[in-house]
Order: C-alpha cells, then structure tokens, then sequence
C-alpha cells in the first residue's frame, strides 16, 4: 500500500487540467481548488497505516501472517464481499458519501474490465493484458477512475452521423492505437492516474468495441473539469464542501497513444464493467442516508426535541429508508452472482432495488433535515460572529442552552446546512441522477437480472389444479434497455428560407 505522501507527489507528474471559473492548474496538490480533495485521497492512503483501521481496511492475517487491504480483494464468496461492504461503508461515511471514487473503486473497475473481457472469449494476450492491469492496481494502489465514454453534445450533433462518436482511431502502429476526441463527464479525473474509458466511446477495432485505459499525464490529454462547488473558506461554516470536491470533468484527446496492453476489446453487453460500481455507489448513497440520519439524530438532541412526537416521525422515516437499503446491499452480498473467472459479484435484483428506494428516497430525506431544526438553522452564526463583541454576548443567550455552547451548537447546525443545502449537495444529487440513468435504468437492471419470471407465474397456475399453458415471459427480461444518450441523434433541420407573401385565400389549401 502506498503512503499518501506518495500519492500526492505522484500527481506532480505534469498534468495538463483546467478547472472551468479558474484556468489552468499548474499543481493540483497547491492549487485552492484542488487541494483539499487530495489531502483526503492522501488520508485514504495514509488510513492504512493507522492501527485503529486495521481490521477495516485489512483481511484477516493468513497462515504466513500476512494481510491484504480489503479494498484491493478479489471476492471469490459472500464473505468476501460482506467483508468489502464493511471497508466501504466505514470509509464513505467519513466524507458523507461524497468520495465516490477511491482507488479501491478503480480496482472494482479493473475487476471489471477483466470480467468483461473474460466474457467475450477474447484472445490469451486480451486476458492477459486486462489481468496484468488489475494485478498492477492491486500491487501499486494506481488510481482508476471510470468515464463510460460518451460523447459531448456538440459531437452528439453534428451532422455527419459518422463524426458523432467521442472517439475516433487515427492510426495503428507498433505500440499501440492513436486516438483522438471528447469524453463527456465523469468523476475525480484531477486526482486519478488513469482514466477508463468504456463502451460508450463508439470506436471500433476488427469487429468489436474498443476501450481504454488512459494515462491522464499522457501527452495529449487535457482534463477540463467543472466550476468548483461554491463554499465558503471558512472550514466552520462548511465543514464537508470545504473539504470533498471531486471535480467531475471532461478529457480530451489529440492524438494520444494508447498502449496495446491497455486496449481492450469489448462487445456491447448490459453493464459488465459496473457490476461492483454500482455496488459500491450504493454503499456512498447509503454512508449520506445514514450520515443524513445522523445529523438528523443530533439536531434532534441539540435542539430538545427528543420527546416531540412529529421529531420522532422523522427520524423514523429516516431510519425506514436507511434500513430499507442497508437489507438490500446485505441480500447482495448474501445472494450473490458469480463471473467466469470465479469471482463474487453483488447481485444485481438487489442493487437495482436498494438504488430505486434511495433515489425515491433521497429527496424527502434532504427536506426533513432542512425542516427538523427549524428557523434556527437559517440563521445559525459563524465562528467569526461568536467571536464578534458586538454580537457575542446576544448570540450566546441566543443559541446556548441544554448542555450546549453556542459555538457547538452553531456549528451542529453549519453542518446541517452544508449537507443538506450547500452546492456540493444539490451536484452530487443532480449527477447521481444523471450518471447512471436514474431510475428508469435501475428498472430497466431490474427488468432484466430478475430470473424467477415463469418460476413464480407457474407456481401460482400449478395451484388450480388444472391443466395450463406453460407461462414463457423471457421476453420481458430480454427487452433491450433504453437508450441514455443516443450517439446519432437527429440534427433538427436549419429554419426553412423565407417565403414570399402567399394569398390569404389559398394560403391553407392543399392541391
């Protein structure tokens, strides 16, 4: 396992990124953008080495003594994957679910990748290849982010259906493939050192879909991530968004080399690679619910509203949904699928129901926690204020009470408001509900992993005792999902050129 203090100096490795509202970074690990979210992928690191993580973070010693970091594992059991789930679910709820991407999320999609390559009998130097890569991630903690490879709008309309695609092969040589494009958004490019890019890049390669792993200081490649989340930079008054940015971002490629070993070919299968992410971005939604609830528990005791029945309400609400989820991510992992190669994978049904209830679920909860504290959470003060003499005086007699200070009370509060109302809040709600389709492409999983269609119709007609047609209902399972983002969709035509003057008589007749 690598130290964070190697990992931050691992992103001095010239870099081409732009943050838009900003310009150029010269040094992510420097700039005021950019550089609390990698002090926090350096206390991911360093949280190895502490000896309170150990028996999160790290297997059981084997017969040699030795132990493996849980986030680097290979499950091959429901114990292996209940073991992860605990790892994840201890680490996002240190960030409130707002550090999707880890390099243990990049190894779930290098495990991926091999799956996927695996599944389409590709040739021994593919297989090879995808698990070299895997290995080395494992080996090296090297950060992988995933980008699925859509297209930016503008590719998406131009009008020749053939330059829509993001990407485009160049040319082939001995090295590798030359590629050049724009990949749409995806999350955290500033601080990884690879980015995946998937079947959604619409480059084809002798029959199949061709995928990459691309190095982001590779010459060529310029990173353009998003206008930061507004936050305050006093830490006291926004204790998560001054702390956990993951810059989603666009790349682009002018004629970057992609090495052989990380080309792969793939065919269009119905999310292969994300089988573990969709797993693991359950577990961040889930670590914000329960830290929601949280809050939500600790508002109630700060503001003495323990005994108030409508309070109580609340937080059973809240406790049914996070409990809801938890039991799903649970069946995952005890109910679990296997890949050819052997690995353990997190049922999909499960996942799938456990993402629709939270994404039901996501918007009350954000509502109960604005409403549970009432007025006082508009007008909490800042520690500057407590500290002001004009007003300290006044704000302590407002705001103190019941075995709280105002200042802790104050900033109980701040924390409140910067999770359930600060921009990092409402971007990560707007982009969960566009990164993996929403709800009607968790419908769409469900529609086709559950597996007990005619099991459960013929069980009932097996009931009336008399003979019945034989129920088939495949064709429920096996409707393609639906389409995201089309690659080619229908450019609208220009405005039709100016028409002289037409008789009112006979303007509206049809010969």
């Amino acid at each position: 396992m690598r130290t964070g203090a190697d990992y931050r100096k691992s992103l001095r490795d010239g870099r081409r990124v732009f943050i838009l509202g900003e310009g150029p970074v010269e040094d992510v690990t420097t700039h005021p953008a950019t550089r609390a979210m990698v002090e926090e992928y350096v206390a991911w690191y360093d949280r190895h080495f502490d000896p309170k993580w150990q028996d999160t973070l790290f297997t059981p010693p084997d017969k040699d003594g030795c132990r493996s970091p849980v986030g680097y594992m290979v499950p091959r059991s429901p114990d292996d994957l209940a073991r992860m789930g605990r790892c994840f679910s201890a680490t996002t709820f240190l960030s409130a679910g707002n550090i999707t991407h880890t390099p243990a999320y990049g190894h779930l999609i290098a495990m991926g990748v091999q799956t996927v390559v695996n599944l389409r009998n590709a040739s021994p130097e593919q297989r090879a290849n995808a698990e070299a890569y895997r290995a080395l991630i494992a080996r090296t903690g090297r950060f992988l982010t995933f980008a699925a490879g859509a297209a930016t709008i503008g590719y998406r309309l131009r009008e020749d259906p053939a330059e829509r695609a993001a990407l485009k092969i160049v040319k082939e040589t001995d090295k590798g493939l030359v590629i050049r494009g724009k990949i749409g958004m995806h999350t955290s490019p500033a601080y990884a050192h690879d980015v995946y890019i998937g079947a959604h890049n619409g480059a084809d390669y002798k029959g199949h879909r061709a995928t990459f792993v691309v190095a982001v200081n590779a010459p060529g490649v310029t990173v353009v991530c998003r206008k930061p989340a507004a936050r305050d930079s006093n830490p006291f008054s926004a204790p998560l968004s001054a702390r956990f940015d993951e810059l989603d971002g666009q790349m682009w490629l002018d004629d970057v080399l992609i090495p052989w070993d990380r080309v792969f070919l793939t065919d269009p299968f119905p999310d292969p690679v994300a089988r573990w992410l969709f797993w693991h971005q359950l577990y961040c939604w889930l670590s914000k619910a329960e830290f929601t609830l949280g809050v939500a528990l600790a508002c109630t005791h700060a503001m003495g509203l323990a005994a108030h029945d409508a309070t109580v309400d609340y937080l059973l609400d809240l406790l049914t949904d996070v409990q809801t989820v938890r039991s799903c991510q649970t069946a995952a992992e005890l109910d679990p699928e296997f890949t050819p190669e052997g690995y353990c994978s997190p049922n999909v049904c499960h996942v799938a129901a456990g993402s629709i209830a939270m994404l039901k679920a996501r918007p009350r909860m954000s509502e109960i926690l604005r409403t549970l504290p009432g007025s006082s959470l508009v007008v909490a003060p800042t520690d500057h204020d407590l500290a002001d003499p004009a007003l300290a005086q006044g704000l302590e007699e407002s705001f103190a009470g019941g075995g709280y200070t105002a200042r802790q009370r104050a900033a109980l509060l701040q924390m409140a408001w910067d999770h359930a109302g600060s921009q990092l809040d409402h971007r990560e709600s707007v982009y969960e509900l566009h990164s993996n389709g929403g709800i009607p492409s968790w419908r769409g999983r469900l529609r086709r992993g559950f597996n007990r269609y005619e099991e459960l119709a013929n069980g009932v007609l097996q009931q009336l005792g008399l003979p019945m047609p034989k129920v088939d209902l495949q064709s429920i399972r096996n409707a393609p999902l639906g389409a995201r983002r089309p690659v080619n969709p229908t450019v609208p035509p220009p405005p039709p050129a100016a028409e002289p003057a037409r008789n009112p008589v006979t303007a509206g007749k049809v010969a």
